[in-house]
């Protein structure tokens, strides 16, 4: 009898990780059309074991970032700034074209289609992660 206690003693706890932690994933920059207008910012937040709320996406190759929303009412598009975008526990949020994004104003002139942007994710519980994107031209497909 104690070989299949200590069996199941030992799956049990094997099952027993940490939880997985709040993290940034499938991040990139979408450079704007015209020279001197915004770029954009699209990517996936993965809440941890905690809710949690971002409060800012900055890089230091941007003088200015928003948080965004897209919206739609009565058939018109609009986008408007957000203050902070709650993240539940293990929740998903993905920032895509259409709906929450975050604007980059004044774009460094040295960053380019195929380089890389350090993105700096800031929490409300003092997370602060930091993710290289690539960047892509204002035509071009996500990455993949």
């Amino acid at each position: 009898m104690r070989p299949a206690v200590t069996l199941l003693l030992a799956a049990t706890l094997a099952g027993c990780g940490q939880p997985a932690p709040l993290f940034v994933d499938n991040a990139y920059v979408r450079l704007p059309a015209v020279a001197g207008r915004p770029g954009v910012a699209y990517f996936t937040v993965h809440g941890g074991k905690d809710a949690a709320t971002l409060i800012s996406v900055t890089s230091p190759l941007v003088i200015k970032s928003e948080l965004h929303e897209s919206m739609s009412h009565g058939g018109m598009a609009s986008m408007a700034p957000v203050k902070d975008v709650p993240v539940p526990a293990k929740a998903t949020l993905t920032f895509a074209p259409g709906g929450k994004h975050v604007m980059l104003f004044d774009i460094n002139k040295s960053v380019e289609p195929g380089g890389k942007v350090t993105l700096v994710f800031t929490f409300s519980n003092n997370d602060r992660l930091e993710v290289e994107a690539p960047v892509i031209a204002a035509g071009d497909p996500p990455p993949k």
